[in-house]
């Protein structure tokens, strides 16, 4: 192997460039996973909304429907 101070030093450049990246992906993917829990607690709320406004106009649903417009 190779062990030259040169070498050594291009290999910490080169390892101190990767840890960077990493960093900014690691950064931009908890952005998108923050973003993504705000858009789901929006998701739930309206679910929720939705359930309860369905539940409010179940008992009118025993009332006979009308016959279809072809009739």
């Amino acid at each position: 192997m190779n062990d030259q101070p040169g070498n050594q030093s291009s290999r910490l450049d080169l390892l101190e460039e990767l840890i960077t990246h990493q960093d900014r992906t690691i950064a931009e993917l908890n952005e998108v996973i923050t973003s993504h829990w705000r858009k789901i607690e929006v998701l739930e709320k309206e679910v929720t909304r939705l359930r309860e406004e369905l539940q409010n106009i179940g008992p009118a649903r025993d009332a006979p429907e009308a016959p279809p417009p072809h009739y």
